[in-house]
Parts: structure tokens; C-alpha cells; sequence
């Protein structure tokens, strides 16, 4: 078992490698005000961005699903990895060799089963590349890959290397490099033999796939000789670390280029994403083994940031061959369509070449302007439904009719939506459009009726059990803790107008806890009438107040994490620390003296509100001395009402 984690390590890798730097390696990010970042979150799926990345502070909050942390926890969560193992991956990313508590430095058994599953994968990846280039054995990969057009230079960039034949050569040499059986066997590189592990891929071209973020943790074998009686493709099984369904070939070069361009074009081989790489098309992925799924929608979906309110704005080109094969395809493509915001097309390849045949029969602008003359998707779906009929019989028209209106009612654009039902009426040779648009939108309307064609969600729940406001906002008391539970009744919206002072102010107290303090410090917990607020001020005040962050910043929301009772108000802590405040302009101390005011006014007419109707019921009762205490204390008040309109931010330093 893997020993303990120097602590001073931990805080080290968790200084060295910045949030939005490891975060961007799985998703785009783009800017959301006062230093922080957005994107779409790879926790949960959404149609607009609201997952919140604050660099300066060194964490995450989605403010749909309530996820939250630091650089670790992100890491953990992404990638389904333990403490240990996200630690060993950054520290691996930033050059920090790890201590370990049973001592030494990173010994080889201490490591988590992940990292020498990568570390396997890498040096089997080195291992068949040396073979590629220099084993005479290897010539009939190097021969392959130049009969496709591909020289040495581009069998290096994109790491392609050769297995050697024998039983056991990648076994053996893996086994010099420290490795053990049970991790051979684990990473998918060795199978089981008569007498021990084997190896899996022999005889064959190696292409190593990749994760997002650039790590091998799978391998990709065609079959070169005519004796071999395996599949024409091997792909590693599903391991630890590797799930087909998952993963993209070409995702590590390509997630750059698609960010930029925000355009993807899907492609089915791993010679088809080499040749459309060095043709310049250097968006293009495949899938590993498997058709295009869901999982690898959500993938593209966070770096085309494919939301709903910038529709129209990225787009994925599906490129299959002309046969019936490549068209059955680019339907299933077709019914993953809704799944996406972004535009769908397809790019059929001419004569049935696909985009490698293509390039080396007609050289790199043929790739290039395959992908420009792309068609919509949905306008083939809808071409190859109609042509399935006979549109010679009333029958016929009828039939295909029937069966492509509900593609088109599947729209989510109603100007194209309309453009699509005049070109069907055209397509199936009905002259009264008027008859066909009615049919389209009748369709729609069942289908949002039905649930199955609108775009509304379900609330989701959040912590305590309330159903999630604004933005997954909890807004039942309980979300702060049960300290604070109150009585039963309407649910609280943490971001209605009464509360947005509240707040702000939190917001400041731990973002910008400078601008705020020593006043905020002297601010109580019947200040903020939201009972999960109060809560998060009584934290501020037992992890030291907002004074003692004192240029810590980290540190400072560190111990507030700490001081929370529970999961839910840590995530209202992270959550506060991450939303951007609502100034357009940067915040400065005039500032956080409105939001400071604004609370301690509005505390000031409560309480001047409270006193005024104990001093009327006291002078009801016929109790002057008791009455005229109170309204001393009222005439107190009133005074520092006036000075708070008067002098804003000054009276509160009186």
C-alpha cells in the first residue's frame, strides 16, 4: 500500500500547477468577470455555462450541480482518481518528486496503481516506436504507413510505433523497467498466457491513444501480415484507466485547435485523423473501437463551450464514406444530433475513399475542402428517409412524409425549422406547404407536450433536500447548516433583491477580504437575515475573522472550509468564493463600502422597526420608565441612520 504524502509535498503541488491550467485541459473557458472563469461543467450536463473557475484563489464551484474544490479535488473528481493519485499526477505534470512518510522519494511500489498503469503505457509507447524506426522486423509497418503517404516525421508526431512478433518482447522489457506481472496484466499491454503474461499486440502497427490532457493510457494495433487471424483493428480492452467509450483519438492535439476554430470534425480511423491533421484540418478526432456515443459528446460539447444561448456558433462535421456502411453511420451520428447546441454536419467522402485514400489520391487540399463542402446533417437524415419511399404512388409521399416530419419537428431553430418543412414539401412533391408546416409544428407541440421534445429539466435537488433555485442556488435553509434551520415555510431564495447586499458582502468578505475588514469583523451574525449567511459569517469569525487573511488568500479560505460543520455550507463557502461580484468595474474599497453600508442600513431599520413597536406597546401598557429607554435607544439609532445616509462608509469607522 502506497504510504502517506509528505504534507509539505501536497501543498506544494497544489501551489505549483494553477487551477485554470489543469481545468482548461478538459474543457474552454472563457471569461466571467472579476478574474474569474466559466465553462460548461464535466460533472453534469447543462446548456449554458456555470461552472466558475477562480485562478486567484485556486478553485472551482459549478453553480448547477454544487460541485466545488480545489486543484486536487478537481483532478479527483474528473478523473475518478484518489487523493493519492491526483497528488502523483500533478506532481508528475509540475516536475515535483513526492516524499512519502514511509520515506524515500516516490519508490516505485509506494506509487497508486494509475500512475504506473501511465507510466506503463509510456514506456511501452517508447518501446514500440524504437521499434518502428529501427528493427529490421518493423518494415512492413514502415512500408504501410508510407504506402498511405505518411513518412517517419509523421510516424513521430503522432507517436505510432511497431509491436514486435514474438510471444513476449513488450513482457520482457517491461518487466526490466520494474514493472510487475499483475500491472502488465491490469494495463491491458499483457494478457494471460500458458506460462505467464504475453503480450497482447504483436506483429502489429501501434497507434498509442491518448486522454485530453495528453497522458497514453491505451493502444490501438492494425494488422500488417496476412497470417495474423485477429481483428483487422485490436484496441486495448477496458482497464482502470481506459474506457473506449470515454476517450477520442487526437483529443490531446486537436482540443487546442477546436476551442479556436470551435469546430470538430469526427472522422473514423486513426490514419483518417493523421491525414487530416497534415492536411490541415488538425480538428479532426475518431473514436477508439466504437461508434460516436454520448460520452463523447459530452466531451466536445465543454470545448465547443455548446451552449444553447450561442446557437449556431460551433459545429460538428461527421465525415463517412459514400457506401451504405458510411450512411448507416453518419444516421447513428444523426441520433446523437439533439444532443448537441452546436450545428451538425456531414462530409461525404467522394467514390468511397475515406479522408487518408482521399488525401493521397488527391493531395491536402482535397481534405481540406471535403470538410468546406459539408451539408447540414439534418438535411441528409431527412434526404435518406424520403428516399426510402416511393414518391411516384400518393401512398408513398404519404409514408415519407409521415416518417420525416418528426425529424424536422426535432429543430431546435424554428426559422430553420420552417426553411427544413418547405424544403420536405418540395422533397416529397406535396404542393399545399401551409399543410406540411402545420403537420411539422403539430409534431413539435406533442413532442413538448410529451416531454420528449422540449428543452425544460427537472429541478435538481440540492443539499438538505430543497429543490435547487437560481442557478442550482439551495434554497432551503438547510444548505447552511441546521443551526440555522428557522421555521418551516416558503423556501428562501438565496439571490432575491432583499438579500443581494448580504451577499455581495460575503463575497467580498472572502474574496477581497482586505477591502472589507477590520469593519466586517465587527459585523454580528444578526446582520444577515438569510440564516445560511449568518452561518457563514459565524465561520469567517471562528477561522480567524477576515482581518487574518492577511495576503493569504488560500490559507484564509482554507480555515473557512475548515471551520464549516458540514459538505453543504463548504460548498456555499466555495461557492461564494467563486461567483463574480456585480460591479462592472473593479472592485476597490468605495465599493465594498456601499456593500458594507448597505447591510449595516438595513439591520439599522429592523432594528429601529423592533424598538419602535416595544416603545408603543410599552406606552400602551402606562410604562413610561421602560418607553422612554427605548426610545433613547431609538434616538440613538436614528442618528446613526442619518450619519450612514449622510456619510456612507465614514460613520461606519465613527
Amino acid at each position: 500500500m502506497a504510504g502517506r504524502i509528505n504534507d509539505e509535498d501536497v501543498r506544494a503541488v497544489r501551489d505549483a500547477v494553477p487551477i485554470d491550467a489543469v481545468v482548461s485541459e478538459y474543457l474552454q473557458l472563457r471569461n466571467a468577470g472579476g478574474g474569474n472563469l466559466k465553462g460548461l461543467c464535466p460533472f453534469h450536463d447543462e446548456k449554458s455555462p456555470s461552472f466558475h473557475v477562480s485562478p486567484s484563489k485556486g478553485l472551482f464551484h459549478c453553480f448547477g450541480c454544487q460541485e466545488g474544490g480545489d486543484t486536487l479535488a478537481f483532478v479527483m473528481k474528473v478523473e475518478h482518481l484518489s487523493f493519492a493519485e491526483a497528488v502523483e499526477r500533478l506532481a508528475a505534470q509540475a516536475g515535483i518528486t513526492l516524499r512519502y512518510e514511509q520515506g524515500g522519494y516516490a519508490p516505485g511500489r509506494q506509487q497508486s496503481e494509475r500512475t504506473r498503469l501511465v507510466e506503463a503505457h509510456r514506456a511501452a509507447a517508447a518501446f514500440y516506436a524504437e521499434q518502428l524506426a529501427a528493427s529490421p522486423e518493423a518494415e512492413i509497418g514502415r512500408r504501410f504507413l508510407q504506402e498511405r503517404g505518411f513518412d517517419q516525421a509523421a510516424a513521430e508526431h503522432f507517436g505510432v510505433g511497431y509491436a514486435p512478433a514474438g510471444w513476449d518482447h513488450a513482457v520482457r522489457f517491461l518487466r526490466g523497467k520494474r514493472f510487475t506481472d499483475r500491472e502488465l496484466l491490469a494495463s491491458g499491454i499483457a494478457q494471460d498466457g500458458r506460462r505467464g503474461p504475453i503480450d497482447r499486440f504483436r506483429g502489429r502497427l501501434i497507434w498509442p491513444i491518448r486522454d485530453i490532457t495528453g497522458e497514453i493510457i491505451g493502444f490501438g494495433a492494425r494488422r500488417l501480415r496476412e497470417d495474423d487471424t485477429g481483428p483487422k483493428y485490436l484496441n486495448t480492452p477496458d482497464t482502470p484507466i481506459y474506457r473506449k467509450s470515454q476517450v477520442l483519438y487526437g483529443i490531446d492535439l486537436a482540443k487546442r485547435e477546436i476551442a479556436k476554430q470551435n469546430r470538430a470534425v469526427v472522422v473514423e480511423g486513426y490514419t483518417d485523423v493523421m491525414a487530416c491533421h497534415l492536411a490541415g484540418v488538425t480538428t479532426a478526432i475518431a473514436t477508439c473501437g466504437t461508434a460516436f456515443g454520448g460520452e463523447h459528446v459530452k466531451i466536445l460539447r465543454r470545448l465547443l463551450m455548446d451552449a444553447s444561448s450561442s446557437h449556431g456558433a460551433g459545429e460538428v462535421v461527421f465525415t463517412f464514406d459514400g457506401d451504405a456502411a458510411g450512411q448507416k453511420a453518419a444516421l447513428r451520428a444523426f441520433d446523437d444530433d439533439q444532443k448537441f447546441a452546436a450545428r451538425t454536419s456531414i462530409a461525404i467522402t467522394p467514390g468511397g475513399m475515406d479522408p487518408c485514400e482521399l488525401r493521397l489520391a488527391e493531395g491536402d487540399d482535397a481534405v481540406a475542402a471535403l470538410v468546406e463542402a459539408r451539408s447540414p446533417l439534418f438535411d441528409f437524415a431527412i434526404r435518406n428517409v424520403v428516399g426510402q419511399h416511393n414518391l411516384e404512388t400518393a401512398e408513398g409521399r404519404s409514408a415519407a412524409l409521415e416518417h420525416a416530419a418528426p425529424i424536422v419537428a426535432q429543430l431546435k431553430d424554428p426559422s430553420i425549422q420552417h426553411e427544413y418543412a418547405v424544403r420536405l414539401a418540395h422533397l416529397v412533391g406535396i404542393p399545399d406547404e401551409r399543410f406540411v408546416l402545420r403537420r411539422v409544428a403539430r409534431l413539435g407541440q406533442l413532442a413538448r407536450a410529451g416531454g420528449s421534445g422540449g428543452s425544460r429539466r427537472p429541478v435538481a435537488a440540492a443539499p438538505g433536500g430543497h429543490a435547487a433555485g437560481p442557478a442550482g442556488v439551495s434554497t432551503g435553509p438547510s444548505s447552511a447548516g441546521s443551526a440555522h434551520a428557522g421555521p418551516a415555510g416558503p423556501p428562501l431564495n438565496l439571490r432575491s433583491p432583499a438579500l443581494l447586499a448580504e451577499r455581495e458582502l460575503l463575497k467580498l468578505a472572502l474574496q477581497l477580504p482586505h477591502l472589507v475588514s477590520p469593519v466586517f469583523d465587527a459585523y454580528g451574525e444578526d446582520e444577515f437575515t438569510a440564516p445560511p449567511y449568518a452561518l457563514i459569517r459565524r465561520v469567517i469569525a471562528e477561522a480567524g475573522e477576515a482581518s487574518s487573511a492577511d495576503g493569504d488568500a488560500a490559507g484564509y479560505l482554507a480555515r473557512v472550509q475548515d471551520a464549516a460543520p458540514d459538505d453543504a455550507v463548504r460548498a456555499l463557502v466555495r461557492e461564494l468564493a467563486v461567483e463574480p461580484l456585480r460591479t462592472r468595474r473593479d472592485p476597490d474599497e468605495a465599493y465594498a463600502g456601499q456593500q458594507l453600508v448597505r447591510v449595516r442600513m438595513a439591520a439599522v431599520e429592523r432594528r429601529v422597526a423592533e424598538l419602535e413597536g416595544s416603545a408603543r406597546r410599552l406606552e400602551a401598557q402606562g410604562d413610561a420608565a421602560r418607553a422612554s429607554a427605548v426610545r433613547q435607544d431609538l434616538w440613538t439609532l436614528a442618528r446613526y441612520r442619518t450619519a450612514l445616509r449622510e456619510r456612507g462608509a465614514e460613520a461606519l469607522y465613527a
